[in-house]
């Protein structure tokens, strides 16, 4: 637990590893099964991966969990989205009448959905005039993202809601890793042409506004993301001080998880990225903390979507690791 950003610092310097020995012993099982070495590509890294933070050679993977943040973001007034702030909390209520997309996802794979508004009639500060959050209310929305995790969970993805939030994950990308502020702004909700550009420039302005933020992992999170971002760096490091495997949703769930990086490196190594989104920035950002896509689906929506569907294929490899027959026990020779 943590009651400061310095003792969330401290949190960041103690974090666990995952199991080398269940790691090994995982891929000396996938050299056994009843396929030719290699033969399903990626599944076996997947799996190997699992194992690994599991800490056991053939873990069950039964309990994924989908959590959902949402939060209002003040930079929403200088018309950086195609749709107004009220579409957050009216997404919220969709998400807990079962009606959005996220919902389908997670009941296709059997994951949990928990979905947590944060503060939705208070709205950041806009960071164009200074931090978005102050640091206890950084340190509370990185706590109510810890506290969202489900200890019992043995895979999580995490999602957000909240009209703004790709300018929020675009400034905090352009403040971690320079370049123009047009080169890590999006479409997100569908902005376009002029409005792209002014887009582009708020997200210019609120870095110069922040010079904190300037290539400082947690400072960028606090002065120019938003609560449900922080929410989502919180549970991305709850969910490795539980030894939980995570998956990445799209840009700005990775920028939630580069900032994390660059504030601590190897926060990530517990992490995988469910898949590339159609944001023009993805890529790149991806790249930049060296994580490889699972899936590319062109998709764009957010709410943790493309995270769930990359848990489908995660337990798939584990269906394979774990329900596979070895050589010896199918009476195969593997020669």
């Amino acid at each position: 637990m943590f009651a400061t950003i310095e003792e969330f610092k401290k949190v960041l310097g103690n974090l666990p590893e995952r199991s080398e020995d269940a790691a090994q012993k995982a891929l000396e099982r996938q050299s056994q099964l009843t396929k030719p070495q290699g033969s399903l590509g990626r599944l076996e890294e997947l799996a190997v991966w699992y194992c690994g933070w599991r800490g056991s050679a053939k873990p069950p993977l039964e309990k994924s969990q989908v959590i959902v943040f949402a939060g209002n973001h003040g930079v929403a007034a200088r018309n950086v989205s195609a749709f107004p702030v009220e579409v957050t909390e009216k997404m919220v209520q969709n998400f807990n009448a079962g009606g959005a997309a996220i919902n389908q996802l997670a009941n296709c794979f059997g994951s949990k959905l928990t979905v947590r508004p944060l503060s939705l009639d208070k709205p950041t500060a806009d960071f164009t005039r200074g931090p978005a959050m102050s640091e206890d209310e950084f340190v509370n929305a990185l706590m109510a993202g810890w506290e969202a995790v489900d200890v019992e969970s043995d895979l999580i993805t995490v999602g957000e809601m909240g009209i703004g939030n790709t300018t929020s994950a675009a400034a905090i990308a352009h403040s971690l890793f320079g370049g123009e502020a047009a080169d890590w702004t999006g479409a997100g909700t569908g902005v376009k042409g002029e409005d792209l550009k002014r887009k582009a420039g708020v997200v210019a302005l609120g870095v110069r506004e922040n010079p904190a933020a300037h290539g400082n992992g947690l400072e960028s999170l606090r002065c120019l993301g938003g609560r449900e971002i922080a929410a989502m760096a919180g549970a991305m490091i709850k969910a490795r001080v539980e030894r939980i495997p995570v998956v990445l949703d799209g840009y700005i769930c990775t920028a939630a998880a580069a900032a994390l990086e660059v504030a601590s490196r190897g926060a990530l190594e517990h992490a995988v990225a469910g898949h590339l989104s159609a944001e023009g920035s993805h890529p790149r950002l991806l790249s930049l903390i060296n994580k490889r896509p699972i899936l590319s689906l062109g998709m764009r929506l957010g709410e943790g979507s493309g995270g769930a569907l990359a848990i489908g294929t995660i337990k798939a490899a584990m269906a394979c690791h774990n329900g596979m027959a070895t050589f010896d026990e199918a009476d195969i020779s593997s020669r």
